[in-house]
């Protein structure tokens, strides 16, 4: 049953997604698109995720302040105060920091998820129980929780956790060892095989004065930014001294910034069919190939021994390939991007090199 006592759920969608260039673009980026063709952008999949269990009252978005009527467009339901804007992209840590104290202001003791809103979950039903169950947890400890995602493969593109044996008290919850690094496959191999590694999800539940506490003594530069504030949040003075507070804070991962550093993290592993939808290949992995393993998005397609490829058109224009092996081919209006889809991480360079040519508007 939805309900305000429900917790806050803060969606991260101020990311530019440069990895699924030329369909992400700086004015457009992957959060608002109808990736995997159901009718919904992914940050629209998020919040119809969420408000199946709490009021879309509770739901707030954080991005960038460009990207203000794009939230607003795509989640009507929202109020303008429940779009919380960033005057710059200072990555992970400072907006949460942000974030949290504004929502702390509203609800001291509430429990908050932070979630990305680029992130598909197939296992919706399972992704809720595990979400309740972390909130509780989170409501009655002092504890920061990441929610783990089972691996079922050796994967280099994600981060790892290693956790420790489950309090008897807790079952299912797990303290967390230390956080691992995007591995090689070997070591990947053998975090697999060693049974107590996760994959990290960048979804986290904690109470609002958790986290808080957990930036003034972990990262004491940002909260004390961000904390001279404290009394214009959530009134008509707060835009101004966002405006020029935020964009002093460091820039720094909210892992790097407070998860690496507390000793009260905790992991819970879930199976729910989740992907970050980091790159053009995992969308490959999320949906079914045709006959010849390619993953064919457009109306007007032609291909001749293709194979292992993904492949996209734009609606009104013809695609025609023949004799690629593993390649991505993605058409848009101004560019088309054909790479092999083994080094697709190298497409976020491709990016970079693009703006080194001033060549803004393929961007």
């Amino acid at each position: 049953m939805k309900s305000n006592s429900a917790p806050f759920i803060l969606i991260m969608a101020g990311g530019v997604g440069s990895r699924f260039w030329p369909a992400s673009r700086e004015d457009h980026p992957k959060q608002f698109l109808d990736i995997l063709g159901t009718g919904r952008s992914l940050i629209q999949m998020t919040f119809d995720r969420f408000t199946q269990w709490v009021p879309a009252s509770n739901v707030f978005v954080v991005t960038n302040e460009k990207y203000r009527k794009l939230v607003a467009q795509h989640l009507p339901e929202l109020s303008e105060e429940q779009i919380i804007g960033e005057p710059s992209r200072n990555n992970t840590a400072p907006c949460v920091a942000y974030a949290s104290m504004k929502l702390h202001k509203l609800k001291p003791d509430a429990v908050c998820i932070v979630a990305p809103a680029d992130h598909v979950i197939l296992k919706e039903t399972a992704f809720l129980k595990i979400a309740q169950k972390s909130a509780d947890f989170a409501q009655r400890n002092e504890a920061l929780v990441t929610l783990g995602i089972s691996p079922t493969r050796p994967d280099t593109g994600y981060g790892y956790i290693d956790y420790a044996q489950s309090n008897e008290q807790e079952p299912g919850v797990f303290q967390v060892n230390e956080f691992k690094e995007k591995p090689t496959l070997a070591v990947a191999e053998e975090y697999l095989a060693a049974g107590h590694y996760v994959w990290n999800s960048g979804m986290f539940i904690w109470k609002l004065k958790e986290i808080l506490k957990a930036f003034e003594f972990h990262a004491k530069s940002i909260y004390r930014i961000l904390d001279e504030g404290k009394n214009v949040y959530n009134t008509e003075n707060e835009k101004a001294f966002v405006d020029l507070a935020y964009p002093k804070t460091e820039k720094i991962s909210i892992d790097y910034a407070i998860l690496e550093r507390a000793k009260n993290v905790f992991t819970i592993p879930a199976d729910i069919g989740w992907s970050d939808l980091g790159t053009w290949g995992s969308l490959f992995d999320k949906i079914a190939e045709d006959k010849n393993d390619n993953v064919e998005l457009g109306d007007h397609l032609i291909l001749d021994d293709c194979n292992g490829c993904i492949i996209k058109s734009i609606d009104g224009k013809l695609l025609v390939a023949k004799g690629l092996k593993n390649y991505i081919i993605i058409q848009d209006e101004k560019s088309v991007l054909i790479y092999p889809k083994d080094q697709e991480q190298e497409i976020k360079q491709v990016t970079g090199s693009i703006k080194e040519n001033d060549w803004e508007e393929f961007l």
